[in-house]
This record gives C-alpha cells, structure tokens and sequence, in this order.
C-alpha cells in the first residue's frame, strides 16, 4: 500500500484475517452474520451477502454446553460494561465439532430494560487449546463442576449467617475453586464516605488509610461504590497505571492482582467487596463470573444481616423504654422481674409487667417501706400494634395508680382506657378490636398485705417458706377493653416473711405445647425445687425451664427459641416479724354467686396438704371443707371464708386445722339422716373423720373448724349423741 491511498473496506481486512463480524439483536431474537462470519459458522454464503438467523437457528451451530454459557457471560458484560468473550465449538448436521472460535462482542444498550440491547463482535477461529484446557474433562469440565459445587455450598453457608460478623466470617473461610484469594476487604457507604466493615487477611491495624475515605478518591472501591461497575486489576503494573494516587497503599500488601466488585441491592450499591490474590489472575469470563456471584451474595447476606441487627437494636430500645427499672431497693420486700419477646418480626409483643411506688410510697417505717404496685399484663397480639398499646396501657395504669385509686378502680378505669383506645386505632372495625388480660397488685410491706384486682389473667401462686407450691385463687373480672363498665373484685391476702409470689403471663405456662393444667405443674415443679436463697436465679430458672439456657440479657436473660412472649415477676417478703410463723397457711372466699369455687377450695387443700404422710387423711379434709363450704352457700345467705393451716404442735407433730366462717348466727345440730335424706350428714361425716372438731361464736356469725394429726396421737373425740363442741376460747382469727 502506498503513502496516501485509502484504507481498504474494513470487511476485507478482517476477512484476510479470517475474522468475521456478527450482529445479535436481543429484541428482534435475529442473528446476522457476515461472510467471513457465516464461513466459520459453517453456512457460507453463496451470493457473498450476510447471512440472517434466528436465536435458535444461530444456537444450532454451536455446541449446546457452549450456548448455554453465553448468557451468562453476555449478562456479565452488559452489567458491568464490559467485553463479553468466549470460546465456541461450532457443530456441523452431524453433531461434529468442525472447528473453535472465538467470540468477542461489546453489549450495546437499546432501551432502559436490562433486555434491550444488542451485541456487536467478531468471531476467529483459533487452534491453541484454551488455558487450561487439558485439566477439563471433554464436555462439562471438572473446574465447572467445582464452581458449581462452590457456589452451591457458599450461598447456602451466606443464606445462614445471621450477623455482619458471620457473613464476614463465612466470606474469609470462602475457598474458590482454582484462585482463591489471600485478602478479602468490604467496604460499606455511610453518606459520601467510605468505610470499612470488615476485613480478612490484613494486619488488624492496617484498615485505617481506607477508613472515612471521600467516594471521590481515586482508589477502585471508591469507584465502584461511584459506578457500581466492577474493577479488575490483573497486575501491580495495572494498579499503578489507573490508580496512581492509591497505589502506595496497596503496595505494602504485596499483592498481584485485584477484583473490587460492587455489592447492589435492588439496584442501589451499598459498598464494594475486594479481593486481593497472592499471583496473578486473567480474570476470564469464567472467573469474573464466579466472582460476581459471590459478590451478589454477599450483598444479599449483608443486607439480611443489616436488618436483623436493626430490628434487634429497635427491640432493645423499645424493651428499655416500655419496661421499667426495678428502681432502688424496698426495704421489707425482694423483687426480680424477667421480660422475654418472642422469636419473631421485632421481637416485641404485648407482654409487660410494672412496680410503681402507690402516693405515700416513699415514706419508710421502722417496718418496712411503703406501698407498691405491681402489674402484669398481656395485650392480644404480637404485632408492632399490640406493643403500642401495651405503652400507652401502661402509662394508664401508672397514672391511675398514682392518683390513688384502689385496684378495682385502675383496672375499671384502665378498662375503659383501652376499650377507647383500640376503637380508635382500629378506625371503628369491629373485628379488629383489640383486649389486654391484667393483674393488678397492692402490697404493703410493712404487713405482708396484697390486696388484688385480676382482669382475665391466670392467678397468683404463692411458694412458701417451706417449699410448698400454691396456686391462689382470686376473684376477677373481664379482660380490659371488652366491656366499658365492667367491675373487678378485690382479693385480700397475706404474704408471711419468706414466702414468694409469683405473677407471670400465659407465655410462661403454656409454651411448648402445654396447656393452663399441664403448664402450670411444670413451674409449680420449678418453683418448688428451684433456688431458695436467691430471687434471681430462681427468676432464671423458671425462664430456663421452658426455653433451656438464656443467651442472652434485657432485665433478665433471653433465650433463643421462642414461642411466645413471657413476663414474669417474683416479690419476696424479707421482713421478719416479731412473732414467728406458724407454718403453711392458706385462706379463701368462696361467694354466695360463685359455688364453682369449691372446687378451687378442694383444690387448695390438696396442695396444702402436698407431702402428707397419710393420703386417706388428705381425701378425708378434702371431703369435710366441700360439706363446710357446702352448707355455708345452701344454710346462709352470706359468703364462707376459709382459713386453713398446717403446724406442729408441742410434741412435734403435724396438725391441720380448717376453719370456715360465715355471717350466720344460728349453730348446727347433728341430725340423724334418713337412708334417703339428702341432707344432714355434714356433722356426722366431721365426728367420724376430724381428730377434734367444734364451733365456735363469733360477734357476727359463727365458724366452725375441725383438726387432724398426721399421726394420730388421740382416738377421735366424738361420739355418736355428743353435741358438738361449743368453744368459748378466742377462735383463730380467720383472716390475718
């Protein structure tokens, strides 16, 4: 060619290089090759004009394993704008591989969808094995099976991480087949500077230069949390080149080759993933696309964690704003309190719990300190929602209680709080409306006095000084929020010093398949062997009983596998009175309007009686206190109190005495009942089964009482024609 003429057409120039030209239309599905193009394909064109085919007529000339990693490779090239290169066997009628080409294309975007593009490259025949080549098996390659088996293992080992340091964890232990790298770094974005989250393979001081860098920094992951296009970097020489100003910081690591590769979520980069090799790297297509995988789920793991983490830190936040401190120590009482949210969403239900100091609260006495209240309670649901009324519940029942009013009235006025409340959060949908179970507790540590209003919620237990278990039946009303005008009875009982109450939510009872009857021998077990010298530890070990070990701590410790929320709260009364205790002690009402109480009073004295020594003696009580009871609601127009009480007495002997009081004046008579009579046999029952029995005057109304020895020491004392024992000894009082 001489100086000055023109340069030939380009077509035969790349022809006498037997290079031909190809265009791939993605919208239209047609593939148009040139002839030099076609010739390699195996279609050489007759008339010397290109040759159009379509998607699947053009996949036909190639090997099926070949095709298949086109778009793959395509699809890396138009996310990164890059070159899309790969080889390809091209196949002849017969299913023969004729020849290998190679294929370099550039994607070209013809529309905003990821799908709207168009490739233009070339095609050459080439005739050196690919590298690598002889370590592959003949079709499928053991380097692809390896990657295959790489990334399988690594998206399962990400998709478990449940933390940023885990996902950083699994990412250092990441072991790609054929170039794994020595380094790993990740860089996050906060605003426009660049951080560091975490790092793999470096000195652990040597993040500081890469620290609160501007995004306008020449340095690659600078640039790719910019572009959100990917940086390879196959040599030192290479680094140096395009980024001068950073290189003397990546120098000192000595490494030889780079990939920095954004980390993208729903289309926004939240920072960039580096990972730096000991030797150099080409970086193929088959590399660039392992890589761009990892990276792909490394950012869906980080971002998983992100969130986990901030729900985690929202709990924790809402957990110290929602629940109180359990405030300085009340001198004559012991408090430990346990909250524990269920395992799922935010981890924040509707359980909640409360101590509020009652007006006068904060002065002390030489017995003790002042009122208390403490609260338990459970909203319906454990959604956002049902925390947000479980605040501003609690602040309701705080405001009511510190105005001064008596547990049935916080609770009435509580009640029609929420019943408003909820209406109006719902937007008047009557099927959504939402109601809260309550306990309600007043207790005075000077004298051991709770006084307790119960809306819905399971009762109290008391563990005594000696170990027994008792649930303590309470008199209550509806769950606050159903009924506007609803009442709430009070209950008054007596804590003696070294006894526990326990309050707690149904999360603590019925977890783990258990049932209100099932559930509650499960921590009545605990609490009758648990620790009795120290409130927190058996606080511990009440939670521990239904989850296992805790692992972790809001006031008390969270478990890990949770089914539903659990409040619970233990008060101790520490103050030693002048007169010792006497033993176990237990005392109820059983209303003219609630004979189904009775029950509840059997019940009760089969707790009471839980270790003793003779089980005929038990079915004997149980069988005298439902005839007392019994005949107070059938005789009397008044309500029956019974008091029982299990001590030793002078020669070390167990003694229960039962007493049942009402308001009646008029003294029973042994009768002799007919065969079919169906009443009159109470007495006869007493002086057969009782060690001793009597009744006793009171100044309004009577109580009649009976006793047994756990050993007996003295033959019953009635006779068939005696008449029962008058005492007029000062009776026990039936109430303290």
């Amino acid at each position: 060619m001489r100086t000055g003429e023109p340069l030939p057409p380009v077509e035969d120039v790349l022809a006498a290089l037997a290079t031909g030209l190809w265009r791939w239309d993605n919208r239209a599905g047609l593939v148009t090759f040139d002839v030099e193009a076609a010739r390699l394909i195996g279609m050489p064109s007759p008339d010397g004009r290109p040759v159009s085919l379509s998607e699947s007529g053009a996949r036909a000339r190639f090997h099926p394993v070949d095709w298949n990693e086109i778009d793959g490779v395509v699809q890396l090239a138009v996310a990164e704008g890059t070159l899309a290169e790969a080889r390809l066997r091209v196949m002849d009628e017969r299913g023969h591989v004729i020849r290998t080409v190679r294929s370099r294309s550039k994607p070209v975007m013809t529309g905003e969808s990821p799908d709207s593009y168009e490739l233009i490259g070339t095609l050459q025949e080439v005739t050196e094995p690919p590298p690598g080549a002889a370590a592959r098996a003949p079709v499928t390659g053991d380097w692809r099976r390896s990657r295959e088996a790489f990334l399988l293992d690594a998206g399962r080992a990400l998709a478990e991480a449940g933390s940023t340091e885990e996902v950083l964890r699994v990412a250092a232990g990441l072991s790609m087949p054929g170039f794994s790298p020595e380094g790993l770094a990740v860089f996050g974005v906060t605003g426009d500077r660049l951080t560091v989250i975490g790092h793999y393979g470096q000195p652990a001081d040597s993040e500081h230069p890469f620290t609160d860098m501007d995004l306008s920094t020449d340095y690659p992951a600078a640039e790719v949390c910019r572009t959100g296009r990917a940086v390879y970097l196959s040599s030192p020489a290479e680094y140096q080149k395009r980024y001068p100003a950073a290189w003397p910081l990546a120098a000192r690591f000595r490494r030889q080759s780079w990939a920095f590769l954004p980390l993208i979520i729903a289309g926004r980069t939240i920072g960039a993933w580096m990972a730096g090799f000991a030797y150099q790297v080409s970086f193929t297509p088959d590399e660039r696309s392992v890589l761009t995988t990892v990276a792909r789920m490394l950012a869906q793991a980080l971002s998983r964690a992100g969130v986990a983490e901030s729900e985690r830190e929202l709990t924790d936040g809402l957990q110290k704003s929602m629940l109180p401190n359990l405030g300085p120590e009340i001198p004559g009482i012991a408090i430990a309190a346990r909250y524990v949210p269920t395992g799922g969403g935010l981890q924040v239900g509707g359980d909640w719990y409360d101590i509020i100091p009652l007006p006068g609260g904060a002065a002390r006495t030489e017995a003790g300190g002042g009122r208390v209240a403490l609260v338990i309670g459970d909203v319906q649901g454990h959604d956002v929602r049902a925390a947000g009324l479980m605040g501003q519940l609690r602040i309701a029942l705080r405001a009511y209680a510190s105005e001064g009013h008596r547990p049935d009235a916080v609770l009435s006025r509580a009640s029609r709080f929420l019943n408003g409340i909820s209406d109006t959060v719902n937007g008047g949908d009557p099927d959504d409306l939402r109601f809260a179970t309550c306990l309600y507790v007043e207790a005075d540590p000077a004298t051991g006095v709770l006084e307790i209003a119960r809306a819905g919620h399971p009762d109290p237990a008391i563990r005594m000084a000696d170990g027994t278990v008792m649930m303590r039946p309470t008199a209550g009303g509806l769950p606050l929020g159903i009924d506007p005008d609803a009442d709430y009875p009070t209950t008054r009982l007596v804590l003696e010093p070294g006894e526990t109450l326990l309050l707690c939510t149904d999360g603590l009872i019925e977890t783990g398949g258990h049932d209100l009857d099932t559930g509650w021998l499960r921590v009545r077990r605990t609490l009758e062997t648990g620790p009795a010298d120290s409130l927190e530890e058996l606080a511990d070990s009440l939670v521990q009983a239904v989850h296992g070990p805790s692992s972790h701590h809001t006031t008390g410790p969270l478990v890990d596998r949770r089914e539903d929320d659990i409040a619970l709260l233990l008060l101790r009364r520490t103050l030693q009175s002048s007169k010792p205790s006497t033993g176990r002690r237990t005392a109820m009402t059983i209303a003219q309007a609630e004979p189904e109480r009775i029950a509840a009073a059997r019940q009760q004295m089969r707790e009471l009686l839980h270790d003793w020594a003779d089980d005929d003696q038990v079915d004997s009580a149980v069988l005298l206190i439902s005839e007392m009871v019994t005949n107070v609601l059938v005789h009397t127009d008044g309500d029956a109190l019974l008091v029982a009480e299990v001590a030793k007495d002078a020669e070390g002997a167990r003694r229960l005495r039962v007493e049942v009081a009402d308001a009646s004046d008029n003294l029973p008579h042994k009768r002799r009942p007919g065969e079919l009579a169906s009443s009159g046999r109470g007495l006869v029952l007493m002086e057969l089964l009782a060690e001793r029995w009597g009744v006793d005057p009171q100044g309004e109304g009577k109580c009649i009482w009976f006793e047994l020895y756990e050993k007996s020491l003295h033959e019953p004392s009635g006779a068939g024609d005696e008449e029962p024992v008058v005492s007029r000894e000062t009776p026990t009082p039936p109430f303290p």
